[in-house]
C-alpha cells in the first residue's frame, strides 16, 4: 500500500501538490498549515540537546535555523519545481544574494546577464567586487557573450528571464550548457515566468531563485523569498550562510505564502489570460510604439519563449509617445491599474522603470537596455479582463 500511495503522489498535478504538500500536522489533527510563531524550542534532556546540535538527531534547534511553518513552506515549493531541497528566505533578495554568496569567495568570478532587476544589478556589479568577487555583464540574449565572457574562475551564472522590465528572455537550456561545461552553477530568477510558467531545472539550471513576496504570495501581503536547488548545496552550503547571517523567513509570512501557494494555478491562469488580451489591445492602439509579451508572435524571442515558457505570462511592457511625460500622463490616468513598482499582486499595478526600479541605471544603460523614459511595465492582477481593456483605452484617450 505504502508503494502505491507514493506511485500516487509522484504523478500529483501541479495543483494537487500545491494544496497537498508538505503539510506537517501536529497532535491536534489541523486541516490548515498550522502557525509556529515561536523562536526556540525545549528538549527532554541535555543529551537530547547535545545531539540535536551535532546533527545526530531529528528536530528543531532554533527558528532562525528551521521552523516547523517554514519547512511546509520549503517543502511544498520543493514539491513543485521539482528540486531535491529548498530554503525559505526573508525576501526575494536575501534569496538572491544568498544563492551567489553562499557559494563565492574571493578570487572567484561571476557572469551575470546585464539585464537585471536594479537591487540585483547592486548585488552582481557592486557588492560583490568589494569582496574580491568579479563580475562580467553579457547581453543574456547573445549566447556567444556568455560563453566568451568564462574566466578559469568563473563559478556562477546568473540571470532572470523574462527580465525585469521589457521581458527579454534567455535561453536557459544554452547558457547552463555552457556554464556546466565551465564547472559553474547556472542561477536562475524565474519571478517573472512563475514556478507554473517555466520550470529552469528541467532546462539545466543548478540552482532557482524566487521573491515569493510577488505571485508565490499574490496579495501583496508580506515579503518572502526561496532557494531550490540540490540537496548538498540546499542543506549544506546555503544553510551554514543562512543559519550563521540570518536572513530567515518570517513564519508568520510562511503560513500567508503556504496559504498563496494552494491558490497560485488559478491565479496564474488568470494573469496570463488577462495579460495576453491586455497585450494584443496595447499592440493595435495607434498611440503605442511598441509592445513586449513572450505570448506574441511580433515578440523578439517567441520561438525561445514557445520552447522553454509554458505559457506568455503575467507582465506586459510598452512604449507610449516619445517621452516621460506621455507615459506619465497614461499612468496618471489609469483608474484600475494602480501605479506601484510592486508586481505579482491581485490587483493590477503599473510603472515607469526608467524612475523607479532602475532609476539608478545611467541614461545610456537604461537605452542600452531597452528601458526608455517613455516605457511602462504592467502587472496584469485579476479584475475581469473587460474592465482591465476599458481602463487602457480609457487612459490612453486621456492621455491623448
Amino acid at each position: 500500500m505504502a508503494g502505491k500511495t507514493k506511485s500516487r503522489r509522484e504523478n500529483w498535478s501541479a495543483a494537487t501538490k500545491l494544496v497537498q504538500e508538505g503539510t506537517l500536522r501536529s497532535q491536534f489533527g489541523e486541516t490548515s498549515e498550522a502557525l509556529f510563531l515561536n523562536s526556540g524550542y525545549v528538549y527532554d534532556s541535555a543529551e537530547e540537546a547535545e545531539a540535536r546540535f551535532k546533527g545526530e538527531a531529528d528536530g528543531y534547534v532554533y527558528s532562525r535555523y528551521a521552523n516547523p511553518t517554514i519547512s511546509m513552506f520549503e517543502d511544498r515549493m520543493r514539491a513543485l519545481e521539482g528540486a531535491e531541497a529548498a530554503r525559505g528566505m526573508a525576501s526575494g533578495m536575501a534569496a538572491v544574494a544568498a544563492s551567489l554568496l553562499c557559494h563565492l569567495k574571493a578570487g572567484d568570478h561571476v557572469v551575470s546577464g546585464r539585464a537585471l532587476f536594479g537591487s540585483c544589478l547592486y548585488i552582481v556589479d557592486d557588492l560583490l567586487p568589494r569582496y574580491g568577487i568579479a563580475s562580467t555583464l553579457v547581453d543574456g540574449r547573445d549566447l556567444a557573450a556568455w560563453e566568451a565572457a568564462v574566466q578559469p574562475n568563473t563559478r556562477a551564472f546568473f540571470f532572470e528571464t523574462p527580465t525585469n522590465p521589457v521581458l527579454q528572455l534567455v535561453d536557459i537550456e544554452g547558457v547552463a550548457k555552457i556554464a556546466k561545461h565551465a564547472n559553474a552553477l547556472t542561477i536562475v530568477d524565474n519571478v517573472f515566468a512563475t514556478p507554473l510558467g517555466q520550470r529552469p531545472l528541467e532546462l539545466g539550471a543548478d540552482i532557482v531563485v524566487y521573491s515569493a513576496t510577488k505571485h508565490i504570495d499574490g496579495q501583496g501581503r508580506c515579503l518572502g523569498g526561496a532557494v531550490l536547488g540540490p540537496k548538498e548545496f540546499i542543506e549544506e552550503t546555503l544553510h551554514t550562510y543562512l543559519k550563521h547571517t540570518g536572513p530567515s523567513l518570517s513564519p508568520f509570512n510562511a503560513w500567508v505564502l503556504l496559504k498563496g501557494l494552494e491558490t497560485l494555478p488559478l491565479r496564474v491562469a488568470r494573469h496570463c489570460e488577462s495579460a495576453a488580451r491586455v497585450a494584443d489591445l496595447l499592440a493595435e492602439h495607434a498611440a503605442v510604439r511598441r509592445v513586449y509579451y513572450p505570448g506574441r508572435e511580433d515578440h523578439p524571442q517567441h520561438a525561445l519563449a514557445k520552447k522553454q515558457m509554458a505559457f506568455g505570462g503575467p507582465m506586459v511592457a510598452f512604449e507610449i509617445g516619445d517621452a516621460k511625460e506621455d507615459a506619465f500622463a497614461v499612468l496618471n490616468a489609469l483608474e484600475l491599474f494602480r501605479i506601484s513598482n510592486n508586481l505579482g499582486d491581485a490587483k493590477s499595478l503599473a510603472t515607469h522603470p526608467a524612475t523607479t526600479t532602475h532609476q539608478r541605471l545611467t541614461p545610456e544603460t537604461r537605452e542600452e537596455l531597452g528601458i526608455y523614459d517613455n516605457t511602462i511595465r504592467l502587472s496584469v492582477g485579476l479584475e475581469d479582463a473587460n474592465d482591465l481593456e476599458a481602463d487602457i483605452d480609457q487612459a490612453l484617450a486621456a492621455a491623448k
